[in-house]
């Protein structure tokens, strides 16, 4: 992925403004490259870093990262053969078994990934799934609930790259393991939304492994000139399809080996 970029610090700084009131205020913004056509994905991250020096500034504590289209076919849907990044920070993080208020939400949506805690710096551009399995201290089930702020659901990678991957909040639960006790490619897990089944899949849609998702996330933030710090949590991917949710609705998903998460949406 090119960090090329062609806006100008002043359309950097509108970008990151618009972006920050669709996720401050949830309401939702035409995609950006409607106004910037030639924005590149190097443009996408130079908002994405500008957003999260504000949310740091303002008193976030900016704790990890995310990896998105991490499955082929969320690649090919949107045209791409690169997973996106976004950083996490605590505000985000929401206990396991709460009630999550969609009221600061434009469109939410939830899936289940598997989240990585590292124990040693991990740092690109050559990182692999072993240095990330070796630089590891746990692994636990995560849901994150992922919130397009775009209208229409019209979006391409460069917009959403600038949304912070539509990071919005996360959920981690059931039991910490030492991913050298687990297959992390074969891990089944069922999305149950109000009792019923809505979702499943293998923790192989990640990439073919999950750690091969955090690989690549270390080796794009070496092009963004960053590494990432021991201790720090990162989602490496959605292993089903994001299911939308509204108040009223209670989601648990369950992971093989890995204990279940939940949590309820009220207005």
């Amino acid at each position: 992925m090119s960090m090329e970029t062609t806006l100008s610090r002043e359309d950097i700084v509108r970008l990151t403004e618009r972006i920050e009131g669709a996720q401050t205020r949830a309401y939702a913004i035409p995609k950006l490259t409607n106004e910037y056509p030639n924005m590149t994905h190097g443009d996408g991250y130079a908002v994405q870093t500008e957003l999260r020096r504000r949310f740091i500034a303002q008193g976030h504590r900016h704790v990890g990262w995310k990896a998105g289209l991490t499955s082929k076919a969320k690649m090919q849907q949107m045209g791409v053969n690169v997973p996106s990044i976004g950083f996490l920070t605590d505000r985000m993080a929401r206990p396991e078994n709460s009630a999550i208020s969609t009221g600061d939400l434009v469109h939410p949506r939830v899936e289940c990934e598997v989240a990585f805690v590292t124990k040693a710096d991990l740092a690109g551009p050559n990182c692999t799934k072993e240095d990330v399995l070796a630089a590891t201290d746990y692994v636990l089930p995560a849901v994150e609930i992922i919130d397009s702020r775009f209208s229409g659901f019209k979006f391409d990678l460069e917009s959403v790259i600038a949304d912070n991957g539509s990071s919005a909040r996360y959920v981690g639960g059931g039991r910490a393991r030492d991913p050298k006790d687990l297959d992390l490619r074969t891990l089944g897990v069922v999305m149950e939304k109000n009792g019923e089944m809505v979702a499943m899949g293998a923790s192989a849609a990640v990439l073919g492994h999950p750690a091969e998702a955090v690989a690549m996330l270390v080796n794009i933030l070496a092009e963004m000139g960053e590494t990432l710090p021991a201790g720090s949590f990162v989602m490496s991917g959605g292993i089903t399809e994001a299911i939308a949710v509204k108040p009223g609705d209670n989601v648990i998903a369950r992971f093989q080996e890995l204990g279940s998460v939940s949590m309820r949406f009220v207005e």
